[in-house]
């Protein structure tokens, strides 16, 4: 399949495979209509005839090439499972073209500093555990890295004061980036503002451009309610002091932090034996204009 790609790759030779579909050509022939010279059109067809996709016999005192639709068929069916391997993608692949959408809009958006100042986003989502059991997987380190990410990618570094004043440090990379070869996906550096155990939680958050400097300062508070046997979780997420090269983090707010929740809810639930984490809200996730 690698040798059929690569002879296929060439205009030349494909040129000559659209010719030889119509019918057996002769080497001459086949450099005429192609507008080519017949030494390099030899050496194009010899490199089809070893990657399969031709094949050729010599009558008198000529050399005829005729095409092999067999390899052609077995490419087109590889491509056709590729092509079902994407579309089975789902999710993934819904993200990724809701990012696109999202990220064409911020950046036509984005004309000025402050462009996305007092853009305000909620998250709900109902929980499998008590408020105290919510609280150690929101301010616990350990338990952070488990689900403070979006789909695809896995904490790298994680630093989480919980007292007022205290430090965050978030930094993530690509989930299969194992060995950290890759740059860093995102890193973003912040502040605890409010403490109450089990009810309480706000930070400021800056996620950080390539060059350092801030991108915008989140504001998020969250809320934690008693529900039964089980939590309601609200979150109150602001930007301000948004740059004008901010555009790419504000479009991926909605998406990453409704994925970052969505997987706290399972850690939660994977904890209580039993429980369905059927109770995500993922279309609760409102966004204020």
């Amino acid at each position: 399949m690698d040798d059929l790609l690569a002879a296929l790759a060439d205009p030349a030779r494909w040129r000559l495979v659209c010719l030889l579909a119509e019918r057996p050509r002769s080497v001459g022939v086949l450099a005429r209509l192609a507008g080519a010279r017949q030494p390099q059109t030899t050496k194009h067809l010899q490199t089809l005839e070893r990657a399969g996709v031709v094949t050729s016999q010599r009558t008198g005192q000529r050399r005829i090439y005729a095409l092999r639709p067999g390899p052609l068929r077995e490419l087109a069916a590889e491509l056709g499972r590729l092509a079902d391997t994407a579309d089975e993608a789902g999710g993934s692949r819904e993200t990724f073209d809701r990012y696109g959408l999202s990220l064409g809009a911020e950046r036509l958006a984005a004309q000025r500093p402050g462009w996305a100042d007092d853009r305000a986003f909620r998250f709900s989502r109902s929980l499998a555990g008590r408020p105290a059991q919510v609280w150690r997987h929101l301010t616990d380190a350990g338990l952070l890295a488990r689900w403070w990410t979006p789909d695809d990618l896995r904490v790298s570094e994680l630093v989480f004061e919980a007292r007022p004043g205290g430090r965050i440090v978030q930094e993530y990379r690509d989930a299969e980036d194992v060995d950290g070869s890759d740059p860093v996906a995102g890193r973003a550096e912040g502040v605890v503002e409010d403490v109450r155990p089990a009810e309480r939680l706000a930070y400021r958050l800056s996620p950080l451009l390539p060059a350092g400097g801030p991108a915008f300062t989140s504001r998020v508070d969250i809320g934690l309610r008693p529900d039964g046997d089980g939590t309601e979780l609200h979150v109150h997420y602001r930007i301000t002091d948004s740059t004008v090269d901010s555009a790419d983090f504000v479009a991926g707010i909605e998406i990453g932090f409704g994925q970052s929740l969505d997987r706290l809810v399972a850690a939660i639930a994977a904890e209580a034996p039993g429980a369905s984490t059927s109770t995500t809200q993922g279309e609760r996730d409102e966004r204020d204009d």
